[in-house]
């Protein structure tokens, strides 16, 4: 028989249960990184402790393996991939280039990195990478360490500007990148660029002389990319494979016409907060309990009336029971999950076009509210928010509700605008 000690255990241990539940985070920590040569574990072991330092389980895989699959039993057996494997021709096992999409299609996440050596294969999946021997060269914005060289050694500082993609502090040295380029289609809102050439930077072959003027030059030429998918998978695409290596995230910087030097360069802290954004450490809403009901009452009605009151809140992020319309909405901190605050939270009362779009006002702890009345109009309508922000997932959630017309009995018994008639009547009883 259970005692009282045995109870309380029991109930300490289900509540550390509950906690661990509630604070779980939206993407899984197994990865699986794809080596050209295991050498690589050494070469960039800093970046993949990092990554171990953060709760990742790394699967080191040679690209080749012939026993390697992503899946098994129609379930995925990774959460993320870390493809480092730039010159493989092909991949082992069950592995291809639709293999890899798919597992993008399917919400995933996945970084990759390329140089000047990127097979056709990883050309394919990181597609418009350039010329197969088309190095990034600035013969301005160089470090100084190549001054010799052929200004391959690239410093770059073009940076996006997102807190949510690269992290609040601000990186102040440049970041060394040596690699090709590659271009963003510019009507593509679904890819960013987070790390630009300069102006003065061209793609071309630096072993060979120039024939005739880059294609591609300037600002257009992407060093390192990012996608968001609709699905919000996220994928990061490098130019450089030498980006995340030791070498570079311990080497000191200074930049060609720059007196400062500084004493590491930005490549630890970029590829750190950019694999955070990539693997859903940062950036990640959820939207959760969303309710709605009329002023007054506190069950959610099958249908509303046309003009009916009523009086959203959204985003409530407490205990506290509210009425009306509630939604939560959270952001995840890498640790746990916290209040989204923001200005900019829309919400349409929809019928193959919003009759009702109003921005909703926030109490800056994660409430959100807005009142409207039901317009005049009958039909199935929906309660939609689709909630679109630079670095964020995207939310996208609705709820049907019918809105009818008033019932024989429910309209007014004497309507203000039928008084003339009514008066007009009433005279002829008179007479």
């Amino acid at each position: 028989m259970a005692t009282p000690r045995h109870l309380l255990l029991l109930a300490l241990a289900a509540a550390a249960l509950a906690a661990a539940a509630a604070e779980e985070g939206p993407r899984g920590r197994r990865l699986l990184v794809l080596l050209d040569d295991l050498a690589v574990r050494s070469s960039h072991s800093a970046f993949f402790g990092s990554l171990q330092a953060r709760g990742f389980d790394l699967d080191f895989r040679l690209a080749d393996d012939p026993k390697l699959s992503l899946h098994r039993y129609g379930q995925y057996l990774y959460d993320g991939l870390v493809l480092f494997a730039p010159s493989t021709p092909r991949f082992g096992g069950s592995v291809d280039q639709n293999a890899v999409l798919e597992f993008i299609d399917a919400g995933h996440d996945m970084i990759l990195a390329a140089d000047s050596s990127a097979s056709d294969l990883i050309r394919g999946i990181a597609t418009e990478c350039g010329d197969p021997e088309a190095m990034v060269i600035d013969h301005i914005n160089y470090a100084v360490t190549d001054v010799d060289g052929d200004h391959t050694l690239i410093a770059g500082d073009d940076l996006i500007q997102s807190d949510v993609i690269l992290g609040s502090k601000k990186i102040e040295a440049p970041v060394l990148f040596r690699g090709i380029g590659h271009t963003a289609n510019p009507s593509n809102s679904l890819v960013l660029k987070v790390l630009s050439a300069s102006p003065s930077a061209y793609s071309a072959n630096p072993k060979t002389k120039l024939a005739s003027p880059p294609s591609v030059t300037g600002s257009a030429i992407s060093l390192v990319s990012v996608m968001q998918a609709r699905n919000n998978a996220r994928v990061l695409v490098s130019g450089s494979f030498d980006l995340f290596s030791n070498r570079f995230l311990k080497s000191g910087v200074q930049k060609a016409g720059s007196k400062k030097r500084h004493e590491r360069a930005g490549n630890e802290q970029f590829v750190t907060e950019t694999s955070k954004w990539v693997f859903h450490e940062r950036g990640h809403l959820k939207a959760v309990n969303v309710k709605h009901h009329k002023v007054g009452e506190t069950n959610e009605p099958g249908m509303y009336r046309i003009n009916d009151d009523l009086r959203e809140v959204k985003c409530a992020n407490t205990n506290f029971i509210l009425k009306e319309y509630l939604v939560e909405i959270y952001e995840w901190s890498g640790t746990s999950w916290k209040p989204y605050v923001a200005d900019d939270v829309q919400l349409q009362f929809f019928m193959m076009s919003p009759y009702v779009l109003k921005t909703m006002s926030a109490d800056k702890k994660g409430l959100y509210s807005t009142s409207f009345k039901v317009p005049d109009v009958y039909g199935v309508f929906q309660f939609k928010v689709e909630y679109q922000r630079l670095g964020y997932t995207g939310l996208s959630f609705t709820k049907q509700i019918p809105v009818r017309p008033y019932r024989h009995n429910e309209y007014e018994r004497f309507i203000t605008s039928a008084y003339p008639y009514y008066t007009a009547s009433f005279s002829t009883l008179q007479v």
